[in-house]
């Protein structure tokens, strides 16, 4: 009996321990969630104006060529991936990635009709495990990433479609939703929407005047806008991977509370059976020498 009492308080020990870790991995992800979130949506209106100019352009002027607008037969699929570096975030990767698998299934039936540029090393390991092909990686990404450091892969996906090296480009990442909340999400990035285009001339606009021509401006300004929807992507997913994190580590915290409780209730029943049996005794040894 006293063997089992002590690997009890051993474990209700253990679980203090752990209770510890969680609800502070909870607090510093609530902190860093904070920012996150801040970051992401300071990011959104220079995204949507740079969208403005960007359709306003295209759609206003007749003759405008560029291959990010042109829809063509696709041949070849390039997928731009982001994961996070760390675990202990629930299913945030796991539901992606698999969200990911079961439309390149659904897709190809090749590993020659797709490629994959990967942000993290949740995604780069679980990728590599299935020899899925990786055409470029990025790991160890910091809490607060700067647009300097997505614009090397952006830039090298972005421009992979546009010298035909692949006739799609699909966008993988979480998008935040709330603490609770994020979905996993697959966007076709380029080529441009045409109904999008289409749309750009609703409504009141403005009129942009440009040089040398809308087309030489097109040419600056729409891998650029591409770029920063990728590094807009990337702050949505740590937005989400802290969100996760938090209500992982929250869920953690509350069934290590309930499981300290369950072998509290434990020791203190066999702590009771153990001084019932040990008074039963001496009341026996008493009445034996009576």
């Amino acid at each position: 009996m006293a063997k089992g009492m002590r690997e009890i308080k051993r474990s209700i020990k253990s679980k203090q321990n752990m209770k510890q870790i969680t609800k502070a991995m909870e607090m510093v992800s609530a902190a860093k969630l904070k920012r996150a979130q801040n970051a992401a949506l300071a990011s959104r209106p220079y995204a949507d104006k740079l969208r403005e100019v960007v359709f306003s352009i295209a759609s206003g002027s007749s003759g405008v060529k560029h291959p990010m607008l042109q829809n063509r037969e696709v041949k070849r699929t390039a997928y731009l991936v982001i994961t996070s570096d760390r675990g202990l975030a629930g299913g945030l990767n796991t539901n992606l990635l698999r969200k990911l698998l079961i439309s390149i299934r659904e897709r190809h039936s090749s590993k020659d009709q797709y490629a994959v540029f990967v942000i993290g090393r949740k995604g780069r390991d679980f990728l590599k495990r299935r020899d899925i092909p990786i055409v470029e990686e990025v790991t160890g990404m910091s809490d607060s990433p700067t647009f300097a450091d997505v614009k090397p892969i952006a830039a090298a996906a972005v421009q992979g479609f546009e010298n035909g090296t692949y006739d799609e480009l699909v966008l993988v990442y979480n998008e935040f939703r709330n603490a609770i909340t994020q979905i996993p999400t697959l966007q076709k990035l380029l080529p441009l929407d045409a109904s999008e285009l289409n749309g750009a001339g609703n409504g009141a606009k403005a009129d942009y005047e440009y040089e040398p021509s809308a087309e030489e401006v097109l040419q600056v300004l729409l891998p650029k806008y591409a770029e920063t929807l990728v590094y807009s992507a990337l702050l949505d997913n740590k937005a989400s991977e802290h969100g996760a994190r938090m209500t992982a580590m929250g869920n953690a915290t509350k069934n290590a509370t309930k499981m300290i409780q369950q072998l509290t209730l434990t020791y203190n029943r066999a702590r009771q059976a153990a001084i019932t049996q040990e008074i039963a005794e001496i009341v026996g040894g008493a009445n034996a020498q009576a």
